[in-house]
């Protein structure tokens, strides 16, 4: 199968192969998709367009919802992961479109009762002209539902860690890997350059009314111990840049390598600390 950098990440380097780690976001992944479609309010019959539908996250939760009249189109940009869709997808009750969030142009305009989206905009330069297109494609009555990760607010509130790691005994160490991830970065980052108050502005001048925000921050709160480093190793923090082994293996020397190696290993059993933020929306388009 031909695959690219979307493709690549989410059926590889999100998990780093590793079915312990697969398990262990599955709980998050699930409770994404269901607070995106809990807050689309799907009925029976409903066309749903899932843009950015990656392995079929939401999408194949929406089929579960529209029932046996309903229809659900998987968008993508990527065709390795709309073929993913179609070997899971029912396809009678499916199609699928290759096509970006921000330029949906095989989708008709106001030809879907409702349009769901996660973690997608994030990667989006152009994101009010993607609320636009989410507009264009609903019928009048559609139910937009998305969900984002505010990156910006652990930029802004997070002390400057990685893997949610204890920066101090490994500090001169993590500061070169960041260093690293931040030289990869676009000048203008569009995964920093928004927070859920653009959102909201961004929906409402697309048209959208009734437009409400569940937003979530957490600063400085346990999360799991990293006790699988070599598949964490293998995994990236998202499709744009190469995994934490690369650029491990780059950043630093080969002593330094280990000396980082040997510190995560030793803390198998320590919880990580995370600070980040999300945000949910919901709007109707009149």
């Amino acid at each position: 199968m031909t695959t690219d950098k979307w493709a690549n990440w989410l059926l590889r380097h999100r998990d780093g192969g590793s079915a312990g780690l697969r398990s262990q976001f599955a709980p998050r992944l699930t409770g994404f998709r269901d607070g995106v479609l809990d807050r689309a309010a799907i009925a029976p019959g409903d066309t749903v367009l899932d843009v950015g539908a990656g392995t079929g996250l939401v999408g194949l939760g929406a089929l579960e919802r529209v029932g046996r009249d309903g229809h659900v189109v998987f968008s993508d940009v990527s065709a390795a992961l709309l073929d993913e869709c179609r070997r899971q997808a029912d396809p009678d009750r499916s199609s699928f479109v290759q096509a970006a969030a921000d330029d949906l142009g095989p989708i008709p305009d106001a030809s879907v009762d409702v349009v769901t989206t996660r973690s997608v905009l994030i990667y989006v330069d152009r994101k009010p002209a993607a609320f636009a297109e989410l507009h264009r494609v609903l019928r009048p009555g559609g139910r937009l539902s998305i969900f984002e990760p505010i990156n910006s607010f652990a930029v802004r509130a997070g002390p400057e860690t990685l893997l949610g790691l204890d920066p101090a005994p490994i500090a001169d160490l993590i500061a070169k890997v960041r260093a690293a991830y931040a030289a990869l970065a676009p000048r203008a980052d569009p995964m920093l350059d928004f927070d859920e108050r653009d959102l909201v502005r961004w929906a409402r001048e697309a048209g959208f009314t009734g437009v409400r925000l569940d937003y979530r921050a957490e600063v400085d709160v346990p999360g799991p111990p990293i006790a699988d480093w070599a598949a964490v190793r293998q995994t990236a923090p998202n499709p744009l840049v190469p995994t934490y082994g690369e650029v491990l293996d780059t950043a630093l020397t080969p002593a330094e390598r280990d000396r980082f190696d040997a510190h995560v290993r030793a803390l198998s059993d320590v919880p990580t600390r995370d600070t980040a933020a999300t945000a949910y929306l919901s709007a109707t388009r009149t």
